[in-house]
């Protein structure tokens, strides 16, 4: 008997999977597992499935095409993993002081959304640490000013920004309403908070742990994707945690386009091809001096400028 369902989790070789009424562990059909593919991964959690039940156990027949992906570049085997599939918005998740907010980071995942077709949406959570007197004053100061940097640039681009603390609740009905009706993927590098995010809007129980004060670095704390049902008929994806983000098959056109703002400007530069890096006549650079546009804007391009290859970045 086929049935239609919906990959709620995995787990190896194994996926739990819902029609709806009822879960069921299922294999993947083996001529599904030979399919040549650049993914590190041919099922996501997300996914809409055709499977056969026998005896009570399930096998996936057929993937459905997708809507929408969530995916990054595997640093080890070269190859594109998928996070998450089939999902209406990313809350990319990060936080100030532990660990600080990067804003690179965050241009990463706003380029990852534009190319899988998903609306983004900036969660910045523990601002309650901006008001926590034992943060020594260098840090504060630090952090409290990108904190209103990155309010003020990318509220300019039209990112929808919620700020939130789980410690005092901030910004939860907020969140909460964003949520309604949607399937919401969580993800961020690891101890921004997303499962204690999770746990409050759930009333779960999902494990957390806290960022490594002395690095100010996060520890995993999910280690696997899953599908969480939640009220007004919305679902909520949690991701591991990670400690960087690679856009698959990044290009010099993909960052371009995505600094609209940096590009509407590059039409007053000297060569139409510039880079905004050492070239003369850069009308860029010199709306960073004239504090036109904004240097936290300009410091993400260059990171991600930075991170493709020479080929790439002149093509």
């Amino acid at each position: 008997m086929i049935k239609k369902g919906r990959v709620l989790s995995i787990q190896g070789e194994l996926a739990t999977v819902s029609d709806g009424n009822k879960e069921y562990t299922c294999f993947l059909r083996g001529a599904l597992k030979k399919e040549k593919t650049q993914k590190k991964n041919i099922l996501a959690v997300g996914d809409f499935v055709q499977f056969s039940v026998e005896n009570e156990e399930g096998v996936i027949e057929e993937i459905n095409e997708r809507t929408s992906y969530l995916t990054r570049k595997d640093q080890v085997q070269n190859k594109e993993q998928l996070i998450a599939v089939n999902i209406d918005q990313v809350l990319i998740t990060v936080s100030v002081v532990n660990p600080p907010l990067k804003p690179p980071l965050i241009d990463r995942y706003l380029i990852a959304c534009e190319k899988g077709n998903m609306s983004p949406v900036l969660l910045i959570n523990k601002i309650d640490l901006l008001d926590d007197p034992s943060i020594s004053r260098k840090i504060y100061q630090k952090e409290k000013d990108l904190y209103e940097q990155s309010l003020d640039a990318y509220q300019k681009i039209d990112l929808p920004i919620i700020s939130v603390s789980t410690k005092d609740s901030t910004g939860i009905d907020i969140l909460k309403r964003q949520m309604a009706g949607k399937a919401s993927v969580f993800s961020g590098q690891s101890g921004v908070g997303k499962s204690s995010l999770i746990n409050l809007l759930c009333n779960l129980n999902l494990p957390t742990q806290e960022t490594v004060s002395r690095t100010r670095k996060g520890m995993h704390t999910t280690t696997k994707a899953h599908l969480i049902p939640i009220e007004d008929n919305g679902f909520i994806i949690d991701t591991p945690g990670i400690k960087s983000f690679g856009v698959w098959d990044l290009t010099k056109e993909d960052i371009i386009n995505h600094f609209s703002d940096i590009k509407t400007i590059a039409t007053g530069c000297r060569f139409h091809n510039c880079m905004h890096l050492k070239e003369p006549d850069c009308a860029v650079k010199t709306a960073i001096e004239e504090k036109t546009l904004s240097s936290l804007r300009f410091d993400s391009y260059l990171s991600l400028i930075g991170s493709i290859g020479k080929k790439d970045r002149w093509r």
